[in-house]
């Protein structure tokens, strides 16, 4: 069969790429400050990415003629096959018929998963002066997206910033906390401000009267949270009453930067000024004309969870969510900072065996600053250089002795970088790759590049025209019906190794929750010690521990420390778990789900098409086939979701079993109060833990037996229903697709077979 010629494509489709580089939000160079070119490959063939400095040429016009050629094939291909598909399914009779029904139902799917706009995040960790924003904004290309300097950024806030695919313009959607939330919330400031008119200023009682002073000035003083509810103070942003979001849109990102200050900064210099960032739950930006983000999602993270519920909520499913995380620091101190290490620590879990994590990226920036200038250019280079291969080796050598985080990763998902923002910009004493910006944005490129929608919906077109025109052949009648029997016996034998598997995996889990439920019996003091008698003063504490129970064992101060009772009482069964879970569930590695038994499952459709005695059923075996691959990503994605629910079903079920507890503290009130809390705590704990512990084993135990179940199950049903679809139906109204499938076979050779 003759390959797909995308050069002639290209030439063919000029016309159409001058017409969209002005009106197309994908290719406009309206508005654009400085865009990052697609990658070229290199000597090396590795990808390369050039930003240059002030631009106003949109990324598009400056990518290489064989990478604009290649963009706009596949998008000729997928309306190709778009219409084909249309077409074909439109000559089908509206008939009460199960094989038409199934073509009608299967197309519609797969044009779901085209249109399903699938991200993958990158979390970016660290604190504030550490170059967060001056790093993203050199990596994607927009130098003035995210504020950075003198101003004090908000922890709280999350901001995510991926592609505008709607119009070319910067915009900013600011989604607000409920009034619900931030009227209980309220309770909690004003209870620790109040307490810091007649006590010693203990931090979070300082930073309630802040943070209070900064959205309603003296107006907070002897006020209800109800008083505070009152319109008058939110005029500027009706939508956080209406339970709305609010959006801004500006032609450039410097513009749109300064509009949105208000919702992500917590000082200004302006006097009387409002800050709204203590409503704010998140704000996405929304960046035109720029491809390193058309399917990845860069989010600024708060380096732990929050006081908010509702924030702290998101924090966690983002984290959960992230394939790439990137930890930022200044290099001056990159290995022995406190804050980084800290951060990696507390969210190894959450990224780890509770998400989806595969890399762990630490970036060092600043890493050209505070170099002698007396020196010459190529000496000052060379200092750069042998400081920052320095770095690295300090910190590769920290994070080996992590063990709590090698539990959650190898030490291949981790690597280093040493960054310099400036440099990259411009560009005096570095070469652009020295500066490692290229390679931060060379992940960025091999996340999208991950994303092959077109090549899934075009191989989904060709198995669903491979089933018509075979169903609609009537020759080889007795080999269909022996080939069927052999894949209905190949399916019995892999459902049954699947099986055996997932019941070794199951053994092996009991067997490690069962030692964890005996040292939790045992170590329940131990553990509940320094989370209800810490090293402060007890009136400090009081009001936290008040917090505690009130939120069912879970507080997080205002200065970001994380007081986790259920957590930490569940801190046993995990630690028995996490090895075994990550070699059953592994983020990192091709193997795959429960060992690698899932992407292992095969009917050998594939061998059994290059064999010339299946010549008659070569159609099918095509059609099983892109079943099969459907069905393992379906599969893999459907366990990877699930395995985060399992993870902390753990800390979930002890939190279930200790609210009765939670209930009585929050009634205890007056003098001695804290002491009483604490009892109630420690009693409850000490009558449960012959059951509570168990009980939370046994509930993971069962949610794993019905993943397993379901996984089994769909393997079965889908698998033998697509081999009676394809084997045992012949469809007398199917018409002859042979011009369509060769057709779609042409675009999909070229699919495969064009270098990324």
């Amino acid at each position: 069969m003759d390959n797909f010629d995308g050069n002639k494509l290209f030439k063919d489709h000029k016309v159409d790429q001058e017409e969209q580089s002005t009106t197309d939000p994908e290719t406009s160079d309206s508005s654009v400050e400085m865009g990052p070119s697609t990658c070229k490959t290199n000597d090396k063939g590795k990808r390369k990415l050039d930003l240059p400095g002030e631009s106003s040429q949109s990324p598009a016009s400056k990518r290489p003629c064989k990478d604009i050629q290649g963009s706009y094939a596949e998008k000729h291909i997928l309306s190709d096959v778009k219409y084909t598909m249309k077409c074909v399914l439109g000559k089908l009779p509206d008939k009460d018929d199960k094989l038409i029904k199934f073509l009608k139902e299967r197309e519609r799917n797969n044009l779901n998963d085209l249109e399903t706009d699938k991200r993958e995040l990158v979390g970016v960790f660290g604190k504030t002066g550490a170059g967060k924003s001056s790093l993203i904004n050199a990596v994607i290309g927009v130098k003035d997206l995210l504020p950075s300097g003198s101003i004090s950024a908000c922890t709280s806030v999350m901001i995510k910033v991926e592609a505008n695919k709607r119009n070319p313009k910067y915009e900013a959607e600011i989604e607000f906390i409920t009034k619900e939330e931030w009227k209980e919330e309220l309770w909690t400031l004003i209870n620790f401000a109040d307490n810091n008119e007649d006590q010693e200023n203990y931090e979070d009682d300082q930073d309630s009267v802040e943070t209070l002073s900064l959205l309603y000035g003296e107006d907070w003083k002897n006020n209800s949270p109800e008083n505070l509810m009152d319109k008058k103070y939110y005029r500027d942003i009706p939508e956080f009453l209406s339970s709305g979001r609010k959006t801004l849109t500006r032609d450039t990102a410097k513009k749109l930067s300064s509009a949105f200050d208000k919702y992500t900064q917590s000082e200004s210099n302006e006097e009387d000024a409002k800050w709204y960032w203590l409503l704010v739950k998140c704000v996405t930006f929304r960046v035109p004309n720029n491809p390193l983000l058309q399917h990845v999602t860069v989010v600024d993270l708060p380096g732990s969870g929050d006081c908010n519920k509702s924030r702290d909520t998101m924090w966690k499913k983002v984290i959960g969510s992230c394939s790439t995380v990137w930890i930022v620091t200044d290099i001056n101190r990159a290995a022995s900072a406190k804050e980084p290490w800290e951060i990696l620590k507390k969210s190894c879990s959450l990224m780890g065996n509770g998400g989806e994590c595969r890399q762990i990226d630490f970036i060092c920036t600043k890493s050209d600053m505070g170099r002698s200038r007396n020196h010459s250019a190529a000496d000052v280079r060379a200092q750069i250089l042998n400081e920052n291969d320095r770095a690295k080796r300090k910190v590769r050598a920290a994070f080996s002795k992590l063990k709590c985080v090698k539990k959650q990763f190898s030490e291949e998902c981790f690597k280093v970088f040493t960054v310099s923002s400036r440099e990259f910009l411009r560009k005096k004493r570095l070469d652009p790759d020295e500066t490692e910006i290229p390679k931060l944005q060379e992940i960025l490129q091999a996340l999208n590049d991950s994303h092959s929608k077109t090549l899934n919906y075009v191989s989904g077109a060709r198995g669903i025209l491979s089933l018509m025109q075979g169903a609609s052949s009537r020759e080889g009648a007795d080999i269909k019906e022996n080939v069927c029997k052999g894949l209905q016996k190949d399916l019995i034998c892999e459902l049954h190794e699947v099986r055996e598997l997932m019941e070794e995996t199951r053994k092996a889990f009991k067997k490690c929750l069962s030692r964890g439920v005996k040292k939790s019996k045992s170590s329940w003091e131990k553990l509940l010690k320094p989370v209800l008698y810490p090293e402060e003063s007890d009136c400090a504490f009081h009001r936290s521990l008040k917090c505690v129970v009130q939120k069912d064992g879970i507080h997080i101060t205002k200065k970001g420390k994380s007081i986790n009772i259920n957590m930490k009482l569940a801190s046993c069964l995990t630690d028995s778990i996490d090895e075994e879970f990550k070699k059953t569930f592994p983020n990192e590695g091709n193997s795959g789900p429960f060992n690698g038994v899932i992407n292992a499952f095969s009917l050998g459709t594939e061998e059994k098409k290059m064999k010339k005695e299946y010549g008659n059923v070569k159609l099918q075996l095509t059609f099983l086939m892109a079943e099969e691959k459907k069905m393992k990503t379906k599969l893999n994605k459907i366990i990877r979701e699930r395995k985060k629910t399992i993870y902390s079903s753990l800390a979930t079920t002890i939190k279930e079993k200790m609210k009765p507890c939670y209930d009585k503290a929050k009634k205890i009130k007056g003098k001695g109060s804290l002491n009483k809390m604490r009892e109630t705590i420690e009693k409850h704990v000490c009558r449960s833990k012959d059951v509570m512990f168990a009980q939370a084993k046994d509930a993971m135990m069962e949610q794993l037996r019905d993943l397993m179940a379901e996984v089994l199950e769909e393997l079965k049903s889908t698998m033998q229903e697509s081999i009676e679809l394809s084997l045992k139906t012949h469809g007398v109204s199917i018409p002859d697709v042979s011009v369509e499938l060769d057709k779609v076979n042409k675009h999909c050779n070229y699919l495969t077979q064009k270098p990324t």
